[in-house]
C-alpha cells in the first residue's frame, strides 16, 4: 500500500484512540451531575441546568466516542453468517457495506455543518427555563461525526489492504 495511506491510517487511529480514551472519562462527569442534580432536589432548591447538561453531556460521549468504538470493532452487527467467514471474506463485505456508512455520515455532517452555523448565526439557545447555548454541543456534534467519517475511511482502507492480501505496517 501507498506510504501516504499508511500515514494516514496511523494518523487517524492514533488520533481517535487518544480522543476515545479521554471522552469514556465524560461518563463520571455525566453521573457528577445527575448525583448533584439527586442531592439538590431533595436537600435544596432543584437546579434547573442538571438535566440539560447531563443530555449534553452524554450526546458529547456518544459523538465524540464514536469514532473510537468503530476502531475498536465494538458497534453492533448482524452476524448471521459474519462470524464464519474468512477476514479476507470480511474485508470484501465490509468495504463494500461501509459505503452505506459514508453516506450517512455524509448526510448527518452537512445537517450537522448547516444546523451548528444557525446556531452561531442566530445565537440559538435551548427552549428551556434555563436556555443555554446551543453553539458548543453542535460544534461538538460535527467534530465527532467528521471524526467518525474519517475513522471509516481509515477502517475501509485496511478492508482493501486485507481483501488484496497486503499489509499496512
Amino acid at each position: 500500500m501507498p506510504e501516504a495511506l499508511k500515514t494516514y491510517v496511523r494518523t487517524v487511529d492514533r488520533f481517535n484512540r487518544g480522543v476515545g480514551r479521554v471522552t469514556m472519562y465524560l461518563i463520571f462527569v455525566m453521573m457528577g451531575i445527575l448525583l448533584w442534580s439527586s442531592i439538590s432536589k431533595t436537600f435544596f432548591l432543584p437546579s434547573l441546568w442538571t438535566l440539560e447538561m447531563a443530555q449534553f453531556v452524554m450526546s458529547a460521549y456518544y459523538l465524540l466516542g464514536g469514532a473510537y468504538s468503530l476502531q475498536m470493532d465494538s458497534h453492533v452487527r448482524m452476524d448471521l453468517a459474519y462470524g464464519r467467514w474468512s477476514p479476507k471474506t470480511k474485508a470484501v463485505v465490509d468495504a463494500i457495506t461501509i459505503f452505506m456508512l459514508f453516506t450517512y455520515l455524509f448526510f448527518l455532517l452537512y445537517g450537522g455543518i448547516s444546523s451548528t452555523t444557525y446556531a452561531l448565526q442566530y445565537t440559538e439557545t435551548s427552549y428551556s427555563s434555563w436556555s443555554p447555548y446551543m453553539a458548543p454541543i453542535k460544534i461538538i456534534m460535527v467534530i465527532g461525526i467528521f471524526l467518525t467519517l474519517l475513522q471509516a475511511t481509515s477502517i475501509f482502507i485496511k478492508d482493501i489492504a486485507t481483501a488484496l492480501g497486503r499489509s499496512l505496517a
